[in-house]
């Protein structure tokens, strides 16, 4: 097959999935999960419903899919803050980013929120956030920003089960109190 036509099959085949993936979660935004059709989806993303069938089975392959997507981007996003930021001000505004992600996702719709955050990508991207946090922390502690009398490990997972309370947080200022204390454990004993 020449490289353009293999090329033009590949945008196509993204595109198709994105415009799958960006009408399916407007649907489940404005309607919720209830009653969400492979039809509707078809209709809304302007694809034919056979054309849909060849790229997925069901709507929970779209919303699986869909959760991947955002996973990866919100990864992507962390680490081009920690590429932008200066190593010494690197850790905080990673996790700060982290927290505005998680800020964000309080604002999708119930059914939206409560769709299973199961699958094999869901257990990478854990590790991979783990072992980003866990190597800012590292960098940090060697430069003397962060403490080192407990290993990065597990201030990294200290760091992340403290840091998704922020979506239960009321307000902004409760937010920011949470990163607040939550920085504070990281930083070195007197």
């Amino acid at each position: 097959m020449p490289r353009i036509w293999s090329e033009t099959i590949a945008a196509h085949r993204d595109a198709v999935r994105d415009a799958t993936l960006d009408a399916t979660a407007a649907l489940v935004d404005s309607r919720g999960l209830t009653g969400l059709t492979m039809s509707e989806v078809a209709r809304q993303s302007g694809i034919g419903r056979a054309t849909l069938y060849k790229y997925f089975p069901d709507i929970e392959s779209i919303l699986a899919a869909w959760h991947e997507r955002q996973v990866s981007e919100h990864l992507r996003q962390l680490a081009a803050v920690s590429e932008t930021t200066a190593p010494a001000e690197r850790l905080e505004a990673v996790l700060r980013a982290y927290v505005a992600q998680s800020g964000r996702r309080r604002g999708h719709s119930g059914d939206l929120a409560a769709m299973p955050h199961q699958g094999e990508h869901v257990t990478r991207a854990h590790a991979h956030l783990n072992e980003f946090i866990t190597a800012l922390i590292g960098e940090a502690a060697a430069r003397g920003g962060a403490r080192d009398d407990i290993p990065a490990a597990e201030l990294a997972a200290y760091c992340l089960h403290a840091l998704t309370a922020s979506a239960a947080m009321p307000s902004e200022a409760a937010v920011d109190r949470l990163v607040g204390v939550t920085l504070a454990g990281l930083r070195r004993a007197p």
